[in-house]
């Protein structure tokens, strides 16, 4: 039997980078959400790729940023222990010549940490002129001793491959923590409501998503006459009357339209086909409800 390998992983970055796109792109398959609006994660969400005697097990983060509700306290304390113990991390950064704040004290999170960090200045697939790298590169490289500075995409994929390559270095001897065919530690539950609200925010206005959680109550696989249905019952929570008319919409197009993108998407991720039942409920400044924020997941 082969000796094996493990290495605990932390992406960090501060919102809308692309954290989330990578994971999906190193763990081969979607595991987490995507969106261009800020925030679009809201746990620690562990991705797992093992590849014969390597298992890299991934952990990404909601986006830095200052918190004004209890579930933003919640998203930051995240970010603090998914970097707490593991064998390396990554800071996203898109790729500017500009060095914020918040991506500073990331970096003292790591420096605290004594962690090695590896840089990965992604949506590279958007620059025009690729010879800009090398001002950006110069400019994070005089902002913290990295470990090594990669060019990426997450959308094309381009140097996804030479990252998985270098931060093979950091793998230590140990068995493997979970089965070679796991993606994810999210429940099947979980990720559907996900997929619900990751067309939330697809499909509507700014401000709305933000102020949404999805619950699950139902998800159970049944025989039907042409194979197998999972049935999914979803409860959409919003923080206002007005919002709930604008996720139904007029004659509840809005619904019809984001449920049917989502049961499209759960169909892909579950391989079998999905009956999913919503419904929208007001629960006004949940985000601020201690209570409702552990029924919605948001525990530590």
């Amino acid at each position: 039997m082969a000796d094996t390998k493990s290495a605990f992983i932390a992406i960090v970055g501060i919102p809308n980078v692309g954290k989330s796109s990578l994971l999906n792109a190193l763990v081969g398959r979607k595991v987490a959400i995507v969106s261009d609006k800020p925030q679009t994660t809201r746990n620690r969400i562990m991705g797992v790729s093992t590849k014969d005697d390597l298992q890299f097990v991934f952990l990404d983060t909601p986006g830095s940023h200052r918190p004004r509700t209890r579930l933003g306290d919640f998203m930051i304390k995240s970010i603090g222990e998914a970097v707490s113990g593991v064998d390396a991390g990554i800071l996203v950064a898109e790729p500017t010549t500009v060095v914020r704040d918040a991506e500073r004290e990331l970096l003292e999170r790591f420096r605290a940490q004594k962690l090695p960090v590896l840089l990965v200045l992604n949506k590279i697939d958007t620059l025009a002129d690729k010879s800009s790298l090398l001002a950006c590169i110069d400019t994070w490289r005089q902002a913290y001793p990295f470990e090594a500075i990669l060019p990426v995409s997450a959308l094309t994929g381009e140097g996804v491959s030479l990252l998985a390559n270098e931060l093979a270095n950091y793998a230590l001897p140990s068995p493997h923590f979970f089965p070679a065919d796991t993606t994810s530690d999210q429940p099947d539950r979980i990720l559907a409501a996900e997929l619900l609200r990751e067309q939330m925010l697809l499909q509507l206005r700014d401000e709305i998503p933000h102020g949404v959680a999805v619950l699950v109550e139902h998800f159970e696989e049944r025989e039907g006459a042409n194979g197998t249905i999972l049935e999914i019952d979803a409860e959409i929570y919003c923080e206002r009357e007005g919002h709930k008319g604008i996720i139904i919409g007029k004659r509840g197009a809005a619904l019809k339209s984001i449920a049917a993108a989502a049961r499209q998407e759960m169909e892909a991720l579950f391989g079998t086909h999905v009956d999913l039942q919503c419904w929208v409920k007001v629960k006004e400044d949940w985000r601020n409800r201690q209570g409702l924020l552990n029924s919605f997941g948001y525990r530590s």
